[in-house]
């Protein structure tokens, strides 16, 4: 079957399913708040298939998925607070794709867990209050730029800082998506030059793309709808079942 001949073939038809049922719950909650696809979908992802893969993927289905979001928050976004975070996303990147090339399958498992733990600070209400220096937005987005190179994970340093500021939430909504956009394209230059965009990731990215486009049409179509605290709450719940369900001390039991 062509589906089939789409799927690695280190990774069972079981596991497909599983990572495109991942991709369209992580797609929701991309296109509804502009975060948490990656708090979702590589704790999951990466407990059941390669995380260089799954990374790779989740790069190529977002960049593609999210980008009917972009020109609306380049409408809405201060692209200028946004490109001065993103100048610290253009080092940030490289090196968190370098130490994804190299470490060991597990040890980065743990790194990603780590990593979406960092939202509990968000889960505690946590934000940064402070005054806006260019110093410090170049430094979360360095932060988070690194996060997405290892692991897709750039969301916690992003969201937490702008949904600190005194902006409205159109605006901080905007930004995040503006600047994710921008260091996703850092990402594929960077996954590109060190090989971490395979034939594999593209041909599985056929597959689980358009079942990821349409979650995150469905997630943006509901924003100014549904009520924001309560789908935030379902966000925030599923990241935190997912960092659990990911653990690595855990393959034993549910793996």
């Amino acid at each position: 079957m062509i589906i089939t001949g789409l799927i690695p073939t280190d990774i069972s038809l079981n596991v497909a399913i599983a990572i495109c049922a991942i991709a369209l719950v992580s797609g929701i909650a991309r296109g509804f708040s502009g975060f948490g696809s990656a708090l979702i979908f590589m704790p999951l992802a990466s407990s059941i298939a390669a995380p260089r893969l799954v990374a790779a993927l989740l790069l190529i289905i977002d960049f593609v998925g999210s980008a009917p979001l972009i020109p609306n928050a380049w409408k809405r976004a201060d692209r200028k607070a946004t490109a001065i975070m993103t100048l610290g996303a253009l080092v940030g990147v490289p090196i968190g794709t370098w130490l994804l090339s190299r470490l060991e399958p597990v040890t980065t498992r743990w790194i990603i867990s780590v990593f979406v733990f960092a939202l509990l600070l968000l889960l505690s209400g946590w934000r940064y209050r402070g005054k806006e220096h260019a110093a410090i937005s170049i430094g979360i987005g360095g932060l988070s730029g690194f996060c997405s190179g290892l692991a897709q994970t750039g969301g916690p340093p992003i969201v937490g800082y702008w949904l600190g500021r005194p902006i409205a939430s159109v605006i901080q909504r905007a930004n995040i998506v503006l600047f994710f956009a921008a260091s996703d394209f850092f990402s594929l230059v960077s996954y590109a030059l060190t090989g971490l965009i395979t034939a594999d990731a593209i041909r599985f990215s056929i597959i689980v793309g358009p079942i990821y486009a349409v979650g995150v049409w469905f997630g943006a179509s509901l924003f100014g709808r549904a009520s924001e605290n309560l789908f935030r709450s379902i966000c925030y719940a599923l990241i935190a079942a997912a960092v659990l369900i990911g653990l690595p001390a855990l393959d034993g039991v549910l793996r």
